[in-house]
């Protein structure tokens, strides 16, 4: 079901405490805010500003504490685990900063795995467009201790695109790899959104990996701080000055 309104994600008063009593820690404090489908969203802020909390409550793997999630046009803050997870696996697709692939599997059969789990068949034309893009045509065979990090995240990146989710949770997609491979992981993600169609949220420290993103969300001590087109990478930098 999708929002006639173009918004894919919603978050309205979104807060997470961890802990209780004067131990605990507030990770978010109120954040509203809303991601448009076909955009490229990061989220920065300091060690601890709340943004892969964030990240994970609007993905569903975390509960807010107070507020609501709307995703794709469902309520996922009430759901229970069995309906969060059929709604991951149909809904999302996730590329984290350790690529996650099954070692014992090629390429290709981990770029598949969401849909074999679901018991889905691949489109075997979008399949091969993907790998294609990914560039990793010559690697299809290969298990994951054969590729290099770069070539392992873009397995990543098509895993997570494969079932054509609603949205792609990026965190931290480039903390592992080296400069050549985070430009290829970035450029990847920039291309998924304009030639597909795809809605990215990512995770990032990286403000060369934010100047790639259409919208730009800083957090700072669990709330929302600002809310921009990013700007060049100098401009990221020098925003994230006066935020820490």
């Amino acid at each position: 079901m999708s929002s006639a309104d173009g918004q894919v994600v919603r978050a309205a008063g979104v807060s997470r405490r961890y802990g209780e009593g004067e131990a605990a820690v507030d990770a978010l404090v109120g954040i509203s805010t809303e991601f448009e489908r076909g955009r490229f969203t990061a989220i920065m802020g300091p060690s601890g500003s709340g943004k892969s909390t964030l990240l994970h409550i609007l993905a569903g793997l975390d509960q807010p504490t107070s507020g609501t999630v709307v995703l794709d046009g469902e309520e996922i803050t009430g759901l229970d685990d069995g309906e969060l997870t059929k709604l991951r696996r149909d809904k999302l697709g996730f590329v984290f900063q350790f690529f996650n692939l099954l070692p014992v599997l090629t390429a290709e059969e981990n770029l598949v795995l969401p849909l074999s789990i679901a018991g889905r068949k691949p489109d075997r034309e979008w399949l091969e467009q993907l790998i294609r893009t990914v560039g990793l045509d010559d690697r299809r065979t290969h298990r994951p201790s054969e590729l290099s990090g770069g070539q392992q995240q873009r397995v990543a990146i098509a895993r997570a695109m494969v079932s054509k989710p609603a949205v792609v949770f990026a965190d931290e997609p480039t903390g592992n790899l080296d400069s050549k491979a985070s430009a290829d992981v970035l450029r990847l993600l920039r291309q998924a959104v304009d030639e597909f169609g795809q809605t990215v949220i990512m995770v990032t420290h990286d403000p060369a990996g934010a100047a790639h993103a259409d919208r730009l969300i800083t957090l700072r001590d669990g709330g929302l701080v600002h809310d921009a087109v990013p700007g060049s990478t100098d401009e990221v930098i020098e925003l994230m000055k006066q935020i820490d």
